[in-house]
């Protein structure tokens, strides 16, 4: 093609005659002086193709960043969709404030965090309505129950007077299920945000003792019609000793007073202590597991500066480690050049098991001895339950994901064990009834498992003349009236609880009290109102197998919703209880084994029998249904046989007939009696132990 018949591409606006539209969005028209028709038809044609082409690649590029964006970007939509590099070396300790938020259950810690990230612009807000919701609970229980279940970590970028200020801010459960999660979250923070709903108080000052932190006390939910601010003020200035002027009232729903929470943040927490110019020393205080960079720990920086390519060692485990990614949580991971000293971060250094990340472990530079800093005591499990596949085949599936999830719980103890029953299982830990929920939730939601849990238990210490043992499961339990094993005494775990509950239903939790054998009651006003609104705290001793059946729904239930209830570990004191098992056909079922006290032996082993004779199937022979203890049988139902009607072709005769006939079926069902065995079915099982009642 010469030069003179080169064609220009020229282009136009859509507006013009006649537009053909590319790919890229602009339009082409092709002229060629002095050309001829066809020419410029053909060069046309030619180049709008080679146009559409480019179009497409770019098109596709475009497509393919997007979704790697995606994919790497966060489940929630509302996240900011820019992410700016963060100079950590710009922030030194004077302008790094690490706080938490610490409240009860459903007082708004998740609603005030996405408030503190919509402020700062860690997060945008949502153009087309509505507000950001539970951006920090990440799991599917989390936001499906509306509690927070694994404390959080996200740090925010605040300017205030002229200053960029560093906020890393750890969102806690608020459930005393998930108290470890929160001394664990409190060893990271120099203060923390004390969340008060202003419809009612309760008592989570027992969570802060812990720690010597400044406290900024936040009043929420102005926006209830039922809000009393006032009155909750006058509360906490009774049984916390906090100053009412020092209380912030706010609505994290609306945002109102947000603001002057992240100025008293600023003002009244103090930055942390550590300097840049001592060896590099990090605190572990939390880890979770990722399948492709292995543990990844959460660390507070208590001096030194820490770069990537850094060696590292644990003062615990003793290995070494290369800093392979280090950044913050801005809320999702941010990588950045260093973690100065002050600073929570994250680094991912190799670590294949997440057993080496220790929790409370001192992490420092290979080559600078450092002083280990003091660690957490480990966590307690205070309730067992054996978690059985519903199918025996399906045992390595669930041990499998049993496992992977322990590495993002650590709270969980995990013990194989087996049942004539059942078969093949697992006895596991957990720190109450609600952490078991939650645990069997997740098992379902992340890996699809379906189990059988059979009835919680508590950690039992049996007591004998040289030594003491600790038995969580029932079927372990010996028989107490057996003179030879020499036990000198069974003890039980305790709690003290702590009960917060308007005058008008104090009658009714006492009763409640009682009935579960409560121990040195008593009580007091926390404030001076008068009819309905004074309220009062009520104090004791309670067992802690009563509190994993069914007292906090009784609670609930008695006192509309009004109460709240908090307990801490108490130690053991000695009880009466009994081993009681469960007979079908004379022979135990070792999965239904029960530990009972005394005064309720009765009355359990009359619900438990009455509940078997209506999930059993019927057999050919009389099946008894008996409830023991030791060899005395205290309750018993019995299950009527199948009947053939052997005399269906006997119309006339003696009677005798019919008899023999009947005789001969009656001893065929005896001997069969004898020999045969009762399979109790899987759904007979998961009917028994799913039911309450």
């Amino acid at each position: 093609m010469t030069k003179q018949m080169q064609p220009e591409i020229r282009f136009s606006n859509i507006s013009e005659r006649r537009p053909q539209r590319s790919p890229i969005g602009t339009v082409a028209t092709i002229f060629k002086p002095g050309g001829s028709m066809e020419l410029r038809y053909m060069q046309s044609i030619w180049h709008n193709a080679c146009l559409r082409a480019i179009g497409r690649s770019l098109v596709y590029k475009h497509d393919r960043s997007t979704r790697l964006l995606r994919r790497f970007s966060t489940s929630a939509p509302q996240l900011a969709s820019k992410i700016q590099d963060i100079a950590t070396e710009d922030f030194p300790c004077d302008v790094v404030r690490n706080f938490s938020i610490i409240a009860h259950i459903d007082h708004g810690k998740s609603t005030l965090a996405d408030r503190l990230l919509e402020l700062t612009g860690t997060i945008q807000k949502k153009s087309s309505g509505g507000k950001n919701e539970q951006v920090l609970d990440k799991l599917k229980v989390e936001r499906e129950r509306g509690i927070t279940v694994k404390a959080q970590t996200a740090s925010m970028i605040h300017s205030f007077e002229g200053r960029s200020h560093l906020l890393n801010l750890i969102d806690t459960p608020g459930h005393v299920d998930f108290a470890w999660e929160v001394s664990r979250s409190l060893a990271a923070c120099q203060g923390a945000l004390l969340l008060v709903n202003s419809d009612a108080l309760v008592p989570a000052s027992l969570l802060i003792g812990e720690r010597d932190l400044t406290i900024i006390p936040v009043l929420n939910k102005l926006d209830l019609p039922a809000a009393d601010p006032e009155r909750i003020a006058s509360q906490m200035q009774s049984t916390l000793g906090i100053n009412p002027k020092d209380i912030i009232a706010i609505s994290a729903k609306t945002g109102k007073g947000v603001e002057a929470v992240l100025e008293a943040i600023i003002r009244r927490i103090p930055p942390p202590t550590a300097r840049t110019d001592t060896p590099f020393k990090a605190f572990l205080f939390d880890s979770f597991y990722d399948k492709y960079r292995g543990v990844i720990s959460l660390i507070s920086v208590q001096g030194g500066v820490l770069r990537r390519g850094d060696k590292i060692a644990s003062c615990h485990t003793r290995k070494r480690y290369e800093v392979t990614e280090l950044g913050l949580m801005y809320p999702e991971e941010v990588p950045t050049k260093t973690l100065n000293a002050g600073q929570v971060g994250y680094i991912a250094c190799n670590m294949k098991q997440s057993s080496e990340a220790h929790i409370g472990d001192t992490i420092h530079r290979v080559g600078e001895a450092v002083e280990p800093m003091a660690g957490f005591q480990p966590a307690k499990a205070m309730v067992f339950a054996g978690v059985y596949p519903i199918e025996n085949s399906d045992f390595p599936k669930l041990e499998e994901s049993i496992n992977r999830l322990t590495l993002t719980d650590r709270s969980v103890t995990v013990q194989r064990e087996s049942s004539t029953a059942l078969g093949q299982g697992c006895r596991l830990g957990f720190l109450g009834t609600l952490h078991m929920d939650v645990f069997r939730q997740r098992l379902e939601d992340e890996y699809d498992a379906n189990v059988i849990i059979t009835a919680p238990t508590v950690p039992y210490k049996l007591v004998y003349q040289n030594h003491e043992v600790l038995i969580s499961n029932p079927t372990d339990f010996p028989d107490v009236g057996d003179a030879g094993l020499r036990i000198k005494e069974v003890q039980e775990p305790v709690v003290k609880a702590s009960i917060i509950v308007p005058e008008d239903y104090f009658g009714d939790m006492m009763e409640l009290c009682f009935s579960h054998r409560a121990e040195e009651l008593e009580h007091r006003y926390i404030d001076s109102g008068s009819g309905s609104s004074a309220r009062i705290m009520l104090q004791c001793i309670l067992p802690l197998t009563e509190i994993v059946t069914d007292f906090f729904d009784q609670l609930k239930s008695r006192s509309s919703g009004f109460a709240s209830f908090d307990y801490e570990d108490a130690g053991y004191r000695k009880s009466d209880l009994s081993k009681m098992t469960f007979l079908l056909n004379g022979k135990p079922v070792d999965a239904l084994a029960l530990i009972v006290h005394k005064s309720a032996q009765e009355a359990v082993a009359r619900q438990w029998v009455k509940k078997l004779h209506k999930v059993i199937p019927r057999q050919l022979f009389e099946v008894p249904i008996q409830a023991a203890i030791g060899k005395k049988v205290i309750a018993r139902e019995t299950l009527k046989a199948m009947r053939a009607d052997v005399t269906a072709g006997l119309y006339g005769g003696h009677y005798e007939r019919k008899m023999k006939h009947l005789e001969n079926q009656k001893e065929g069902k005896r001997r069969m009696k004898k020999m045969g065995t009762v399979d109790l079915p899987q759904e007979a099982f998961f009917d028994i132990l799913s039911t309450k009642k």
